[in-house]
């Protein structure tokens, strides 16, 4: 129960690795808002953990919906001690190819979706004056270009450079800013991944999977249950000391 009372917002968590998040911090004691874009799907996912969560509605590029959801956390649970930025969008293509329709929408979800949700949080946080911790989802396609997945990745390395300049000016407040850069994650995700690689690079479903889970060190691709432990451990107290950092779980895909 090492987030005993603690209340959490987990945006994108309707399903895949914000849900199982949203499972792993409810049964260490936090009562968590499953804000995502999907409402039905969040409500019918906070129905099937029980009391410790509830659905809330958010679309994290639209301001008003951002600072409507912080409002309703408070609201409903009387403070705000954790936020998890877990929305995000993919999309891949040759560089000759990139449309500026596909590279605003993935930099306003990812970039400016947490940046502002991160905003939104710490202004709660400090106004309540007892600190607080916030996570942010990067990627091991934040540590390096990949042929066509240019836009993607650049707004994970935006992610982590965010994290490193919130982290400095936010722990005066004590506000914890750390990041996880999973690997290739199974799930839904990566089966929207694996149909975009399909079509681009003329592959078999499934194809892409096979190979990258082939390349992992470990052996296999990562789940959403690998990433928990350290989802629980940046929000807990043991990690009081840890600020500005961005930690892989990706089965030794990327070392620092």
């Amino acid at each position: 129960m090492r987030l005993q009372g603690k209340s959490a917002i987990i945006t994108g968590s309707a399903r895949g690795i914000g849900l199982a998040f949203t499972r792993a911090y409810v049964a260490e004691g936090a009562t968590v808002a499953i804000a995502d874009i999907n409402l039905p799907a969040a409500e019918a996912a906070a129905a099937s953990i029980g009391p410790g969560a509830y659905a809330v509605h958010l679309d994290v590029a639209d301001q008003a919906s951002i600072d409507a959801c912080v409002a309703a956390v408070v609201a409903r649970t009387g403070s705000l001690d954790i936020l998890i930025n877990n929305a995000a969008l993919f999309d891949l293509a040759p560089i000759v190819e990139i449309t500026r329709a596909s590279y605003e929408r993935l930099f306003t979800i990812n970039v400016a979706g947490t940046l502002f949700m991160l905003q939104a949080a710490a202004k709660q946080m400090i106004a309540q004056g007892r600190g607080g911790k916030i996570i942010n989802m990067a990627s091991q396609a934040g540590r390096r270009g990949e042929a066509v997945v240019g836009v993607y990745c650049a707004t994970k390395a935006a992610v982590i450079s965010l994290n490193q300049s919130a982290g400095l000016d936010l722990i005066k407040h004590r506000i914890n800013v750390n990041a996880i850069a999973p690997g290739v994650v199974d799930g839904e995700h990566w089966d929207g991944v694996d149909a975009h690689f399909a079509r681009h690079e003329g592959l078999a479903p499934g194809e892409k999977k096979k190979q990258v889970s082939a390349a992992v060190p470990y052996g296999r691709m990562g789940t959403a249950e690998d990433l928990t432990g350290m989802a629980i451990f940046l929000a807990s107290p043991e990690a009081d000391y840890i600020v500005a950092q961005t930690y892989n779980v990706d089965g030794g895909n990327w070392m620092n």
